[in-house]
C-alpha cells in the first residue's frame, strides 16, 4: 500500500464524503430555498458552503486520525489488517497530521466567520476538535458517553449550517420561515443522531475482544452483548416509528415517490438491520451490520431531494 492510499483509507474518505454532500446539500434544499423565498441571501451564500463543509471534512479527517492513533493496540486484536499507523505511516507523521488537519479546520471557520456573520463559527470547531481528542483518550473507552458525544457530533453536521444563519433567522422583520427551516435541521439531525448512536454501539459490539484486552469499559463489555442488543433494538424501534409517521405523513399531500422511497431504502433496511441484529453473533455479523447503518445513513441524506420538488 503506498503512502498516500494508507492516507486517504486512515482518513475514512467515504465518512467525510458524507459529511460534505449532508453540508452542502442541506445548503442547497432547505437554507437556499428558504432564503430566497424571503427575499434574503444567506451567510454561507456564494461559494462559503463548501468551505464550511471543507472545514467540517479536515476536523472529522483529524479526529479519524488520533483515535487510531491511540487505539493501535486495540485495532492490531479486533482488525488487524486495517491498521495503517505505524505499518504504513509513522506515529509521528499521524499526530502531525492530527495537527495540521485540526488546525485547518478551525482557521478555515475563522476565516468563513471573518468574512460573513457566521458567529462563533471557528470557536465551535475548535470545540469539535477539543472533544474528538477527549474522546480518543477517554470517553471511547467508557460506556455510551462516548457513543453519544459521537452521535452528537454527527447531527452537529446538520445542525451547524442553520447554527451559522442565526443572526438572519432571529433577526426582527427578516421574513424567513424560521420554524420550517428548524423543522428541517432537527429532523435530520435527530435522524443522524439515532443512526450514529446505533452505529456506534454496534462497532463497540464488533470490538469487544480487543476493547476487553486493554481494559474499556464499554456498554457491551460492561452490561452485556445481549443488554447492547436491546440497546440498539430501542432505537432502532424508535428510527422505525419515526420514518413510518414521516412517511404517512408524506402520502397526505400526495408525494407518492417519496414515501416509495422512504418505504424501500430506508424503512425496508432497517427492518433487516433489526432482523441482523437479533442473530448476530460474531464480528462479521456486526461489522455487515455497521456496513448496513451507513448504507441507510447514505439513503437518509439523500432524501433531501426530495425537498426541492415538494418544499
Amino acid at each position: 500500500m503506498s503512502g498516500i492510499q494508507a492516507f486517504i483509507k486512515l482518513i475514512r474518505w467515504p465518512n467525510l464524503v458524507f459529511i460534505f454532500i449532508t453540508q452542502v446539500l442541506f445548503e442547497f434544499t432547505v437554507i437556499i430555498p428558504a432564503f430566497h423565498e424571503a427575499g434574503s441571501t444567506p451567510n454561507l451564500a456564494g461559494g462559503y458552503i463548501y468551505l464550511l463543509a471543507f472545514s467540517s471534512v479536515l476536523i472529522a479527517a483529524g479526529g479519524n486520525i488520533i483515535n487510531d492513533y491511540f487505539d493501535i493496540n486495540i485495532d492490531l486484536i479486533n482488525k488487524p489488517q486495517k491498521v495503517i499507523i505505524s505499518k504504513f505511516i509513522h506515529r509521528h507523521w499521524a499526530i502531525l497530521w492530527h495537527i495540521l488537519l485540526s488546525l485547518g479546520g478551525v482557521l478555515l471557520g475563522l476565516f468563513i466567520e471573518f468574512k460573513t456573520h457566521a458567529y462563533l463559527l471557528g470557536l465551535t470547531n475548535l470545540l469539535c476538535v477539543v472533544l474528538l481528542f477527549i474522546y480518543s483518550i477517554v470517553l471511547k473507552r467508557k460506556p455510551l458517553s462516548g457513543n453519544i458525544l459521537i452521535a452528537l457530533l454527527t447531527a452537529w453536521t446538520v445542525l451547524v449550517v442553520t447554527f451559522c444563519e442565526t443572526n438572519l433567522l432571529f433577526a426582527k422583520g427578516s421574513g424567513l420561515p424560521l420554524s420550517k427551516i428548524t423543522r428541517l435541521t432537527f429532523l435530520y439531525a435527530g435522524f443522524a443522531f439515532i443512526l450514529a448512536l446505533i452505529r456506534e454501539v454496534i462497532k463497540d459490539m464488533e470490538d469487544v475482544n480487543g476493547d476487553s484486552k486493554y481494559g474499556c469499559r464499554t456498554f457491551p463489555i460492561l452490561f452485556g452483548m445481549n443488554a447492547a442488543r436491546i440497546f440498539v433494538a430501542v432505537w432502532l424501534v424508535v428510527l422505525l416509528a419515526l420514518l413510518g409517521i414521516m412517511t404517512i405523513y408524506v402520502l397526505q399531500f400526495g408525494w407518492w415517490l417519496s414515501a416509495i422511497y422512504c418505504a424501500a431504502l430506508l424503512i425496508v433496511p432497517s427492518v433487516k438491520l433489526f432482523k441482523q441484529l437479533l442473530k448476530s453473533r460474531e464480528g462479521k455479523d456486526f461489522h455487515e451490520m455497521s456496513s448496513l447503518v451507513k448504507w441507510i445513513m447514505l439513503t437518509g441524506i439523500l432524501t433531501m431531494l426530495f425537498l426541492i420538488l415538494h418544499i
